[in-house]
């Protein structure tokens, strides 16, 4: 799976996977934090969110600052699961 086409994953299933109702994967800009100002997720998200990218994408998402680091933003999270799926 390319880059472009992981980060589109990405986003439906943030979409899907946390019921962001009105938006549209065009809608989420893939550098903005997925946290605080940028789509507003907050700790419970983030529990729903590293089950689904261990679900979906077969990568489980570390405790502490390394997943902080992964679900800086939709980027973030597309590299992470891009060095994970290649280890």
């Amino acid at each position: 799976m390319d880059q472009n086409t992981l980060i589109q994953a990405i986003k439906r299933m943030l979409i899907e996977e946390l019921d962001l109702r009105g938006k549209a994967p065009e809608d989420i800009d893939e550098e903005s934090p997925l946290f605080g100002a940028g789509l507003g997720l907050d700790s419970l998200d983030a529990l729903q969110l590293a089950m689904a990218v261990e679900e979906r994408f077969g990568v489980p998402v570390p405790e502490g600052e390394a997943g902080r680091a992964a679900f800086a933003s939709v980027r973030a999270l597309g590299e992470f699961i891009a060095r994970a799926r290649a280890e």
